[in-house]
């Protein structure tokens, strides 16, 4: 199982940035997934998931209205697009993906331990 994140690096306050996430080695269209952030020195935070049909989103409450989380199951990917960038989102980027199948989405995603499969972040940088 791979998870592969790019798109990170660096913007200044107000820009934008598009990170993508690959999966590999498992079904993708069938799973939720998501994507958390970690600050140096801080505890890794949650950022947005997406049901496994992308009908559903939710986000964490410093990005909502700014982030927004896609998906195409055709090609195994999973998006953030990033708009109204702030130094405070300075991060490594990670996307994770649930080990079950077949799950509505909840808001108990928004915790670390509902992901099984981690990628290895993509660094996003954000000057003021």
């Amino acid at each position: 199982v791979q998870l592969q994140a790019s798109g990170g690096g660096s913007v200044q306050a107000g820009g934008s940035l598009d990170l993508s996430c690959n999966l590999s080695g498992l079904p993708f269209s069938s799973r939720i997934m998501g994507w958390f952030r970690q600050a140096p020195g801080k505890e890794r935070e949650f950022v947005a998931a997406i049901s496994s049909s992308g009908s559903d989103t939710i986000y964490g409450a410093s990005v909502k209205g700014r982030f927004t989380i896609s998906r195409d199951n055709a090609k195994n990917m999973v998006y953030l697009q990033m708009n109204g960038l702030k130094p405070e989102d300075t991060a490594l980027y990670f996307c994770a993906a649930d080990r079950s199948q077949y799950l509505p989405l909840t808001r108990m995603y928004a915790q670390r331990r509902k992901y099984d499969y981690w990628g290895q972040g993509t660094q996003v940088t954000v000057s003021s």
